[in-house]
């Protein structure tokens, strides 16, 4: 058996059974959540059998890594695919060339649907076609005495988290306080973490009025129709709500420092409050909004793009812990700028959603690890490990361990490079990122003990993602049986 720097050993015998395949990399830095060590790391179908220096085990392929890191493969908790208008996970190759191994997406349920059903439906379009491991978050549009009983059966289709939206009145996504409340009531019974999207919905709409009345149409009014103080208030409301059901509570997206002040203060008044923020909130100010010739339009997201002193305020969140985890709320809008152009004279139409899945390691990594904003033990937090078990998939995902998931990323920490939308695999015709210089890049990706990319490239094949089950009660509920 010969062996090289890089390379991949293919093509020798099977060697103790027929069918076991077996792949030894040796002498990397692995780094998780807690710690980093050089070691090798012997996987055997898929899964971490073991972890320890000059591991002496006969296998298929062997990897050398020296010089390289070993991350786990990341896990990002909030997609879009499908869902307002995202493309559809035929574009999850995107994910993998990203380091992401694990998507976790939004089951939109229509009129008169079950909430059962809408995910059953939205994970077939995912089987045989995602190119990464999936799992998805129940979403109530259809807020009836039904519906709210329904909760109560999500884990038995592996799904442990519910999201009701704040915002959008007047739309199939808004939920009042009352259903707010009561399917908190339900979640708390069965172990589901309930998440919110919060913005007064009323704030926006009576301001997107004025601005429009006023003769404002450009994008940049997205931001201005969507000011601070309606996250902050919309945050403080949920949090209320969740004191009363005594349910755990994950606010999604936060973008303001006042809405994660909120979360801060209710965690450290002993309530189970917690929070993500997203790649583009720690990278993008609101001047992205304001490019010229309709191109800021590429940057309408929801909650808009903030200033950069709420830039500031979120790394030293993420950094501290006041915010658990960092999604891309990636969402690939089918027609690519050309959708966005619908809001052409009417900033209130264009259509809300950026991609971000593929860059969310080279960004945090750069702008956070490589700008000594946070240490790499951290970036594995936000990226894998915490995002894991906020959805009840830890550690069989997020984490290098015997026993997880063989979800890997063989990490060059000395690669330079530039985010360019020709490179980019998400399938539409921008790409928010677009010119940001990036230190580091994942040189190979596994899932489940399967490379599936290569330096920015997925390599294949699609399709063999597979539908992860995710467990209630938690790591939002550990509040519970700490306290």
């Amino acid at each position: 058996m010969t062996e090289s720097k890089g390379d991949i050993v293919r093509n020798v015998p099977f060697l103790e059974k027929e069918g076991t395949m077996r792949t030894l990399i040796r002498n990397g830095t692995v780094v998780t959540s807690v710690n980093e060590y050089e070691a090798d790391i012997y996987i055997e179908d898929g899964i971490i059998k073991e972890i320890g220096k000059n591991i002496s085990r006969d296998a298929e392929e062997i990897i050398h890594a020296e010089g390289k890191l070993i991350f786990p493969g990341g896990v990002d908790e909030h997609v879009h695919y499908g869902s307002f208008g995202g493309r559809l996970f035929e574009t999850t190759d995107a994910a993998a060339a990203g380091g992401t191994t694990t998507i976790v997406d939004f089951a939109p349920q229509e009129k008169g649907v079950p909430l059962i059903d809408a995910i059953k439906k939205q994970a077939a379009k995912a089987q045989g076609t995602a190119c990464v491991d999936f799992a998805f978050h129940g979403i109530i549009m259809d807020p009836k005495e039904s519906v709210f009983e329904e909760i109560a059966q999500l884990p038995e289709v592996g799904v442990s988290t519910l999201k009701l939206f704040m915002a959008y009145k007047g739309t199939d996504f808004y939920s009042d306080d009352e259903s707010i409340l009561k399917a908190m009531m339900k979640a708390r019974e069965c172990g589901v973490t309930m998440m919110v999207h919060a913005e007064n919905a009323d704030i926006i709409n009576v301001l997107q009025k004025k601005y429009l009345a006023e003769g404002h149409t450009e994008p940049v009014y997205h931001y201005y129709s969507r000011p601070p103080v309606a996250e902050e208030e919309a945050t403080k409301r949920a949090i209320a709500l969740a004191r009363t059901a005594d349910c755990p509570l994950y606010v999604v997206h936060v973008s303001v420092k006042e809405a994660m002040e909120a979360i801060r203060e209710a965690y450290t008044q002993g309530y189970p409050v917690f929070g993500e923020t997203c790649t583009h909130y720690l990278t993008l100010t609101t001047e992205y909004l304001a490019k010229p010739d309709f191109e800021g339009a590429k940057y309408v997201c929801a909650p808009p793009l903030r200033p950069q002193k709420h830039v500031d305020a979120l790394w030293e969140a993420v950094q501290k812990g006041w915010l658990q985890a960092v999604g891309s709320d990636h969402c690939a809008l089918e027609g690519g700028f050309e959708t966005k152009k619908r809001g052409l004279g009417d900033f209130t139409k264009i259509p809300n959603g950026c991609p971000g899945v593929q860059d969310r390691l080279a960004m945090l990594w750069t702008e956070g690890v490589c700008k000594g904003r946070i240490t790499r033990q951290k970036f594995i937090e936000l990226f894998a490990t915490m995002p894991a078990k906020v959805v009840g998939l830890y550690p069989q995902k997020g984490e290098i361990a015997a026993g997880s998931d063989a979800d890997l990323v063989i990490f060059d920490p000395d690669y330079e490079g530039v985010i360019r939308n020709e490179d980019s695999l998400h399938g539409i015709d921008y790409s928010p990122f677009e010119g940001f210089p990036v230190k580091g890049r994942p040189e190979q990706v596994y899932l489940r003990g399967k490379k599936i990319a290569e330096n920015g490239r997925f390599i294949g094949p699609k399709g063999e993602g597979k539908w992860q089950k995710c467990r209630p009660y938690a790591m939002c509920y550990d509040y519970f049986s700490l306290n």
